[in-house]
């Protein structure tokens, strides 16, 4: 019971000094969008504004108002899921970021399982074959993906394979001319299944695979690096030395006495790097055509479109911040030492 206690403590503890951090990333952001220019309406209203229009966003957020008036509507609006509307689009903003937001979730779950697939396999073979040739292989692979520039990785991977190899498409979340099915969850290969579509759910797992695979390929040496140092701390423990010496089966010791121990750091980091992946499919979504918010982040950019671009950016800070909430607690979790505070001696 007193663990339990202690967990739940840490855990509200963890989730207070979040939320704090997440307020002060929306406070400097706020004031980052005041710095940028000496007339924030300009920013917001849009490059090519007119006086008119200008004169209407000052009114319209307060902007004539003393700054911690402004900063109190900010917070309102950004609680009350009103973030204005895009000049650029000239649709709401928080609909525009709740519609591309579930597609770059979509990219990011499935790269995230290929990174688990990938990475914790890997991880292991290189492990098991410490200081062998399979050993420097994997280290070589991971260290030449971690190194791959971003657009060098998806411009190969589209050349390879929808041109030497043709066996993907080269971009899109569907094909053209294909009716989507009904938005449900927002998510189109779910929204597939859920609607009894199997030609649109494979269509869409045809386009999936090869953006989620190049996220993949650029990240997943991190869990392999983490992993296979993680199996070979554990691999020299005493209690191992001790079971291989009762005669216990060396699956069941590589099962229950090294992979279960060995791999909790590489867990949380799968949930640090939820956050990662997240605010790294800008250069992807771009060069794929995904429709996900980082391409609508690029495409911010690119416009000048600043009011969406704030919001973009405060959604993506929240989002790491959330996933090394998520790796806090999953650490502790598994290994109760952190609940106490001491950390690891």
């Amino acid at each position: 019971m007193i663990g339990r206690k202690e967990l739940i403590l840490f855990i509200l503890k963890r989730i207070i000094f979040s939320f704090f951090v997440i307020i002060g990333t929306i406070i400097i952001i706020f004031f980052i969008s005041h710095i940028l220019s000496k007339n924030p309406a300009a920013l917001w209203a849009g490059p090519k504004a007119k006086p008119s229009t200008i004169a209407y966003v000052i009114k319209e957020y307060g902007l004539n108002k003393p700054i911690y008036i402004q900063l109190l509507n900010f917070f309102e609006g950004f609680f009350t899921g009103n973030f204005g509307i895009d000049p650029v689009t000239h649709q709401p903003i928080a609909s525009e970021i709740f519609y591309y937001f579930p597609n770059t979730i979509e990219l990011v779950i499935t790269a995230l399982i290929f990174i688990i697939i990938i990475g914790i396999g890997l991880g292991y073979i290189s492990a098991v074959h410490f200081n062998s040739k399979v050993d420097d292989l994997i280290r070589l692979l991971y260290t030449t993906a971690w190194a791959t520039p971003t657009f060098l990785a998806s411009i190969l991977a589209i050349l390879i394979f929808t041109s030497y190899i043709p066996i993907l498409p080269s971009g899109g979340m569907y094909s053209p001319g294909l009716t989507p099915p009904p938005r449900i969850t927002g998510i189109f290969v779910i929204d597939s299944l859920l609607s009894g579509n199997l030609a649109d759910f494979t269509n869409g797992l045809d386009h999936l695979i090869l953006p989620a695979l190049t996220l993949a390929f650029l990240n997943f040496g991190i869990v392999t690096r983490i992993s296979r140092s993680g199996i070979l701390n554990v691999k020299w423990m005493p209690y191992v030395k001790n079971a291989r010496a009762k005669g216990v089966d060396e699956r069941r010791i590589n099962r229950y006495h090294i992979l279960r121990n060995g791999l909790i750091e590489s867990n949380t980091v799968i949930a640090v790097m939820f956050g990662w992946l997240v605010t790294g499919t800008v250069v992807v979504e771009e060069i794929f055509s995904w429709p996900g918010i980082g391409k609508f982040a690029y495409n911010a950019i690119t416009s000048d479109d600043y009011p969406a671009l704030i919001y973009v950016v405060i959604v993506f800070t929240i989002l790491v911040i959330i996933a090394n909430l998520i790796a806090d607690i999953m650490y502790a979790v598994l290994d109760p030492r952190i609940r106490l505070g001491r950390g690891i001696k």
